[in-house]
């Protein structure tokens, strides 16, 4: 919200405050300044001329010799400027920018000679001067600025600052309005501020307008069929109305508030926006097809074009207002392309209304359109203020001579009137603050915002929305009365928040890690689509369905990622490309999986990634392993995995040198060699190797608190098996067999031995294990322990391993 001093100088006289008071006080308080600006400041020595004589260059065929008088600016003598302007003539009124003048862009003036010539400064344009001609619409885009005498403006004098002269001075402060206190996006709302921050009055006077007779229902009907979403529907005719230019007092405000004026109807419409906070529409009453308003939803198929020149496909949900046949405009955001005022409209419907800002929000968002108007319906806009809005445009209307306004008006009025009171306790909020103020105090800090105290009861002024609860009353006490004011107290009472299982087990993870030698990294949820070519996802990957950015930074920024390991493959890139001798890394993030719902799945991956330091295949493996343990994870199994059946990312992988992770037949990571060709893709000259953990998938199946069991009181019986099997039988599913044979006496199985030579036929291996066994009741017989062996050999020979002769 840009404020204009000059404006708000109307409700409220600060002038004895400087700039630097006037916004410190109002940040303190609660509405927080972002800048100041005072227009022109970059101006200096330009002034009002008048051109006494305009004759030919006598060396040139476009340029012209003046003779201007600048006044007391001139030390009463004329001062000559050449000029290349088509436009002037003896008797112009024109800016003079002398000699050593500064113009907006730091755009400096001096004397010189043109063609031979000598030439005392500049005259100029609007755009050196920083305007348009939305500023002075009866002046040229591309020629000097031939100024003219406006009615209510200071007299031009010769000499005069050009600033003074044209009203180029009005000081804009920017306000941050939160969203919360949309009575802030207003000059009213921002007085009311002003007047509670430096304890003084302010003025609002109600508007009145004299107005014609005549009767509106026998020129317009309106019915508002969905009184959710438009709680209050207020209507006046304005007839004869003379289209032109706003007088100056009124573009200067809508300048300096960032408005451009555009004429004096829809200059209306924006002014008691910005004034009152309450977007207003004005539609040209011929294009309302039988004369008929009605606020209804969008039907099926139904477009509009707006005022800026789209056709926009509408929904049901969609609020709209509507002729009799069809929609005119969309609630709360944009015009229809006929409902605007143009130069032979006649007769004019302003509509002051209210719409629900959820129903605002998200049609602006559909139709990706955000308007001043769209921007204050969002966040809540009073329905009692609709009526003094509309007053107020009429009494401008009248004020400036633009159209007659019918006295009476049509109100459609479904808003809930009940004052909503909160408590006003002070023993409550002191309690609340931490202070000590007077019951007296608490009240004046609330009456100088308009509040009312009744009954043990605070009621605020209905723009007041964000008042729900004891403690908002309290937050405009201490505002008010002055943080600063505040004393310091020592923070009373012990937090009682705690880390989440999720938050516990992920540190975990975190520590294990780091522990394990491994150095965390952060990288962007959002990846390009090419990542995914570069680790070879087969081009029917689920993978590759990914959550698209609507408005990305670029390609390379254009997508969610569904898999962590394109960013560890660049992390450890850029690691080696800087010539980084080795890298052991690791990531805990987010992947995005499409549901087909508005928001995708985001579990939460562990990835790991290193190279160099003679590193191989089982020492990444080991790390896995280790951090798995460490979080609890136990019984898990190692799998060779081969293709992206198995793990979406296999085929990043080197075939022969990865393993897939699983728990109880359910696959929870992967790790191996990346694969040459995503190696070479990324530019790493060297074996590296990668690893992915579902740290969902695990939080479910790890164990959470650790059991010790106690020192054993029997002795341990040993047996040594050497058996000989396949060549590809993994010797984890022999291990497997062991333990299932065995059972609960079983207390390690240990491999010692992996032996291929001449006396083991070609095509096979012979694997030694060292089989402890331990009971916790007695000492095991031999009997028991020949009997586990029995069952152990049972189970190996129905995978075709066979005992060693």
């Amino acid at each position: 919200m840009n404020l204009s001093m000059r404006w708000l100088s109307d409700y409220i006289d600060v002038s004895d405050l400087s700039i630097k008071e006037f916004c410190s006080g109002l940040t303190i308080s609660g509405s927080k300044v972002e800048r100041w600006e005072t227009e022109g400041e970059e101006i200096s020595k330009v002034v009002v001329g008048k051109l006494l004589s305009v004759v030919p260059h006598e060396n040139s065929d476009h340029l012209v010799v003046c003779q201007v008088d600048v006044g007391k600016a001139g030390n009463g003598e004329p001062i000559q400027i050449v000029t290349g302007a088509p436009n002037v003539k003896a008797g112009d009124i024109v800016p003079v920018a002398m000699d050593g003048s500064t113009l907006p862009n730091g755009i400096k003036i001096k004397k010189g000679k043109l063609r031979g010539v000598e030439s005392n400064g500049m005259l100029c344009s609007l755009g050196e001067l920083g305007l348009t001609t939305h500023d002075f619409p009866y002046a040229i885009a591309d020629g000097i600025f031939i100024m003219q005498q406006e009615e209510g403006c200071p007299e031009l004098e010769l000499g005069m600052d050009i600033k003074e002269a044209i009203g180029l001075n009005d000081t804009s402060v920017e306000f941050e309005i939160t969203s919360n206190r949309p009575d802030c996006l207003a000059v009213i709302g921002l007085a009311r501020e002003t007047a509670a921050t430096f304890d003084r009055p302010y003025t609002v006077k109600e508007p009145t307008y004299k107005g014609i007779d005549g009767d509106i229902n026998s020129m317009l009907k309106v019915n508002v069929q969905n009184t959710d979403l438009c709680s209050r529907y207020i209507a006046g005719v304005v007839k004869n109305v003379k289209i032109g230019q706003s007088p100056r007092w009124m573009r200067e405000r809508l300048r300096a508030s960032g408005v451009r004026p555009i004429n004096n109807f829809v200059d209306i419409t924006n002014y008691v926006m910005l004034e009152y906070g309450h977007p207003m529409h004005a539609f040209d009453i011929r294009y309302i097809k039988g004369n008929e308003i009605n606020i209804r939803n969008a039907k099926a198929g139904e477009t509009i074009t707006t005022l800026d020149g789209t056709e926009r496909a509408l929904t049901e949900n969609m609020l709209v207002i509507a002729d009799a046949e069809s929609p005119v405009a969309v609630a709360g955001v944009m015009g229809g392309e006929y409902s605007g005022i143009m130069d032979d409209t006649v007769d004019v419907v302003f509509e002051s209304a209210c719409f629900d800002g959820a129903s605002v929000r998200t049609t602006a968002k559909a139709l990706g359109m955000r308007t001043d108007a769209s921007a204050r319906f969002e966040k809540g806009i009073d329905p009692q203020n609709a009526y003094p809005a509309i007053m107020r445009a009429f009494e401008l209307v009248e004020m400036l001579g633009c159209g007659e306004v019918v006295n009476t008006i049509i109100d459609a009025d479904h808003s809930d009137k009940t004052p909503k009171g909160v408590e006003f306790n002070p023993a409550w909020i002191n309690g609340f603050l931490g202070t000590d103020i007077s019951e007296d105090v608490m009240k004046k800090c609330l009456e100088k915002l308009d509040f009312k105290i009744e009954n043990g009861m605070a009621y605020a002024p209905s723009v007041r929305i964000d008042i729900e609860c004891k403690a908002d009353i309290a937050e405009e006490v201490a505002r008010i009365y002055g943080y600063n004011n505040i004393p310091k107290t020592i923070i009373r009472g012990v937090a009682a928040a705690e880390l989440t299982e999720k938050q516990k087990f992920e540190r975990k993870i975190m520590n294990a890690m780091t522990s394990l030698g491994a150095y965390e990294i952060t990288t962007y949820s959002f990846i390009s689509p090419k990542y995914f070519d570069k680790i070879r996802l087969p081009e029917d990957s689920k993978l590759r369905n990914t959550v698209v950015i609507t408005n990305p930074l670029g390609e390379d920024t254009s997508v969610m990622r569904t898999t962590l390991i394109p960013s560890m493959c660049e992390v450890l890139a850029r690691n080696y490309n800087n010539r980084n001798a080795s890298a052991c890394l690791f990531e805990l993030g987010n992947e995005y999986l499409p549901t087909g719902a508005e928001l995708p799945d985001e579990p939460v991956r562990l990835s790991v990634g290193m190279y160099g330091g003679n590193r191989d295949f089982y020492d990444i493996k080991g790390i896995v392993d280790a951090m798995l343990k460490n979080v609890g994870v136990e019984d898990f199994e190692y799998e060779a995995c081969t293709d992206s059946a198995v793990f979406a990312e296999a085929d990043a992988f080197h075939p022969g040198r990865c393993a897939v992770i699983t728990k109880d037949g359910r696959a929870i990571g992967i790790v191996g060699e990346l694969h040459p060709e995503t190696l070479e893709n990324y530019g790493i000259g060297t074996k590296a190797y990668a690893a992915k953990i579902n740290v969902t998938e695990i939080l479910e199946v790890a164990v959470a608190t650790k059991t010790y069991k106690p020192l054993p009181k029997f002795p341990a019986t040993t047996r040594d098996l050497a058996i000989v099997c396949d060549e590809a039988l993994p010797v984890a599913k022999l291990e497997k067999a062991i333990k299932k044979a065995v059972g609960s006496i079983l207390e390690t199985v240990t491999l010692f031995d992996v032996y291929q030579g001449k006396q083991i036929a070609e095509g096979k291996k012979s694997v030694a294990y060292a089989i402890s066994m331990r009971s916790h009741e007695g000492t095991l017989t031999d009997e028991q322990a020949d009997a586990a062996v029995k069952r152990v050999l049972k189970e190996l020979s129905a995978l075709g391993a066979e005992l060693r002769a």
